[in-house]
């Protein structure tokens, strides 16, 4: 921590010197234009810098493209390092997350697109394209703490990216008659029937704990979550674990436990185990990522020919302000930043270069790549050319992995995927609440920073440890008043009014 304080005031100090606004003139970016490009490379689908995306993007800005891919297990950790040191920054970096770029913002070590228009003609009549309401929704979640936008936004697979969803096994339930669930009680239910059938079974399968209790929470309440959350129906903040709701959820999850519906471990079980269940009939019911079905399909059908993953509408709790849906997560985290190199030439060849991912031949080539080489037309329609494994152009040819992607065809979502998936997204979507969490991606200043990572986060353990204590019959529910008590008194008024203030300055 001492290390990671000691490189952040560097980067205050060398930043804050200058804060440079280029004005160069506009000229095409050529063959002899060195850009330096930071990006990040997930375990699922490995960032191949030699990749059909990386080639085309070269091809198309016509630049030398120098990319470094950091495993995104390290690139929390090696941020501040790239940071440090001013004279050898990058030109750009993509990030996966808005609030990590909030803070280098505010100490001036990167550029705010609104100040960089005259390099950017693609990028302003692309976004002025579109229409108010999704220009806005597109804007408001990449605004800084000063109301400018130093992060690019990522636009067309809201579809796609990050979509949640409550899925179940179709195969199991029509075999054994079980009606899909609609409400709380009826999932119990399913689950007491399908225990009876399946001994050694969880059927509520559900993992990572808190992080879907948050994405399930609009099913007791609509738009409630465990920490803070922003409730539009009543327009104010809460914090969700000292509500009546939330003891509401860990009563229903304790219940379930107990009869042992639900992994016991289900706060902290690994993906392996987890996926493992799924796949040998010991786990039918689940809420997670809607690109689960086709994970687990190809892997189930080697040993299970009838295997089927499938969305349901989201089960109703019974409470008053209970609703058929879940979280939104939709909103595409990724994008770029431009660098404060305090090199006029170099930051507008750097806004050029990102300039580009706007324009329509940017997202041909970027969403489909070249027919003949990454697709086929197949009846009128295009096809991705898919190899013998049969991997997503994601692992195939780099199509929207991190730094690849600004503006994608819509169109392409759907060919991304199977007709089994893509069949289920207009339903999943319609039980997804309009707005995400403004947590997710409000800007903060460095002092609200601070009360967020010391207050904030001190609340999130004791949060995290209780609700499991409760929910593992550790802990009797009657101390759950004396529990809420202590997270008050821990400052939880404090952390509110730091999300408070910081949405209200982007209202």
């Amino acid at each position: 921590m001492k290390k990671f304080i000691a490189l952040t005031l560097a980067t205050v100090i060398l930043f804050a010197l200058c804060a440079c606004k280029p004005t160069v003139q506009d000229n095409a970016l050529s063959a002899d234009d060195v850009i330096k490009v930071v990006t990040q490379s997930h375990p699922s689908w490995p960032n191949d810098t030699d990749s059909k995306a990386w080639q085309y993007i070269r091809e198309g800005t016509g630049v030398n493209l120098e990319v470094q891919a950091i495993p995104q297990t390290d690139y929390s950790t090696k941020l501040p390092l790239i940071f440090a040191d001013a004279n050898t920054l990058p030109d750009l970096i993509a990030f996966g997350s808005k609030p990590l770029t909030d803070t280098y913002a505010e100490q001036g070590a990167l550029i705010a697109l609104d100040e960089l228009g005259e390099h950017m003609p693609e990028y302003n009549a692309y976004i002025s394209s579109l229409p108010e309401d999704e220009r806005e929704g597109l804007l408001k979640p990449r605004r800084a703490y000063d109301g400018k936008i130093y992060y690019s936004p990522t636009h067309g697979r809201e579809r796609m990216q990050g979509v949640r969803a409550w899925l179940y096994r179709k195969d199991i339930f029509d075999k054994h008659n079980i009606a899909v669930p609609t409400t709380m009680d009826e999932l119990y239910s399913a689950c007491k029937k399908l225990k009876e059938l399946y001994p050694e079974s969880y059927p509520f399968c559900m993992r990572s704990g808190m992080a879907f209790m948050c994405m399930i929470g609009s099913s007791w309440k609509e738009y409630f979550e465990v920490y803070e959350y922003y409730d539009y129906n009543n327009d104010e903040w809460n914090y969700g674990a000292t509500e009546d709701t939330m003891l509401d959820m860990i009563t229903y999850f304790k219940r379930m436990v107990d009869e042992k519906l639900i992994p016991a471990d289900f706060f902290t079980i690994n993906t392996t185990t987890w996926q493992e269940l799924i796949t040998t009939d010991k786990g039918f019911i689940f809420p997670d990522y809607q690109t689960r079905i086709d994970f687990f399909t190809p892997l189930a059908r080697v040993q299970n020919p009838e295997f089927t993953l499938t969305a349901m509408a989201p089960p109703v709790a019974d409470a008053e302000e209970g609703a058929s849906m879940l979280s939104k997560y939709n909103i595409d985290p990724y994008g770029y930043v431009i660098c404060n190199t305090k090199d006029e030439e170099r930051i507008a060849k750097a806004a050029k270069f990102l300039d580009w991912f706007y324009s329509a031949e940017a997202e041909e080539l970027l969403s489909w790549g070249k027919e003949g080489e990454t697709y086929n037309v197949v009846d009128g329609k295009r096809v991705y050319i898919t190899d013998e494994t049969g991997a997503q152009p994601n692992t195939l040819y780099g199509f929207s992995t991190p730094g690849t992607v600004a503006r994608f065809d819509p169109e392409a979502v759907d060919a991304f995927e199977s007709e089994l998936l893509s069949s289920t997204r207009d339903l999943v979507l319609e039980h997804t609440v309009e707005y995400p969490n403004p947590k997710s991606y409000l800007g903060l200043t460095v002092e609200e920073q601070k009360i967020k990572t010391q207050d904030g986060a001190a609340i999130e353990v004791f949060v995290n440890e209780m609700v499991a204590k409760f929910v593992l019959g550790q802990e009797p529910l009657t101390g759950f008043d004396a529990f809420v008590e202590d997270v008050n008194e821990m400052g939880v008024d404090r952390v509110l009014e730091v999300y408070e203030n910081a949405y209200n300055r982007i209202k």
